[in-house]
């Protein structure tokens, strides 16, 4: 099993690079940043993880230009979004970003992607939340068509262009690892669709996702994949042996730990303990 670190990356944190380098030092497969471009001070959409939205929501890097810092500080760790939140992003624009970054990291992106749950933030952005999710799917498939294509062009229900030219493509082919998150009643129709992994949430006091692992194995299989072309990456692993262990015997291929968002100081111990758990 791979192992990896979340944290949001704000001005008040350990910066990407240094993190970066701790975790490229300390032998950690990969880094995921997640992004909120911003939140509403209204605050109507509960947040999932249930009491006061930390501060961090509101204060993160954007995650491509946190990523590139912290690849040009490395060179083996896999540079992950987890998430990035598609449905606020033009497909153009982003295409080029994933593009970019696959390139300048040596092929060490990986494109963690989702709906988010934020209905007023993604309002801002001129997205209904209700038809999110068809969103996100055209905008994937027109990136798609853009990484692949010398001359691409796409034509749907949200997204629509004529031919153009992009040739800045991703170093890893056909592109990076398209990985998605959530764990809704339709998540697998995404991930069997376009996806190359599933990257769901272990929350306190909820159903375990990785009991729906041979649900999704068996939803590949029928749509005539192989059942493990979409591994999976768990967020907010626990940091324990025997935990980890069982994750890994269910079919869990990358564990991923939470770090807060605190000076180096406060974060270099907890990724030593980590690091300890991880090579027991």
């Amino acid at each position: 099993m791979h192992y990896g670190v979340m944290m949001f990356a704000t001005e008040y944190a350990i910066a990407p690079d240094e993190l970066a380098r701790a975790l490229e030092d300390r032998g950690f497969e990969s880094l995921w940043l997640p992004e909120h471009t911003h939140i509403p001070a209204s605050r109507q959409s509960p947040w999932p993880g249930g009491g006061e939205l930390p501060r961090e929501y509101w204060s993160t890097y954007d995650p491509f230009v946190a990523l590139t810092a912290a690849a040009a500080a490395t060179r083996r760790i896999k540079l992950g979004t987890g998430i990035c939140l598609v449905i606020e992003r033009d497909p153009i624009t982003t295409a080029k970003e994933v593009a970019s970054l696959d390139r300048l990291s040596g092929g060490r992106f990986l494109f963690g992607i989702g709906g988010g749950w934020n209905a007023e933030e993604m309002a801002n952005h001129g997205t209904a939340f209700k038809t999110r999710w068809r969103l996100l799917r055209e905008r994937v498939l027109a990136m798609k068509e853009i990484w692949a294509k010398r001359e691409a062009e796409f034509h749907g229900e949200f997204v629509s262009f004529d031919k153009i030219w992009a040739d800045l493509k991703p170093l890893q082919k056909p592109h990076p690892p398209i990985i998605i998150g959530g764990d809704g009643a339709t998540t697998f129709d995404r991930v069997v669709e376009f996806g190359d992994g599933w990257m769901p949430i272990l929350r306190p006091n909820r159903r375990n996702p990785v009991e729906r692992i041979p649900e999704l194995r068996e939803r590949l299989t029928r749509a005539g994949r192989d059942p493990k072309s979409a591994p999976v990456s768990l967020f907010f692993a626990p940091p324990n042996r025997s935990a980890l262990d069982a994750l890994a015997a269910a079919g869990v291929e990358r564990a991923i730990f939470g770090l807060p968002s605190e000076p180096r100081d406060a974060v270099l111990p907890k990724l030593d303990a980590y690091a300890a758990v991880m090579r027991s």
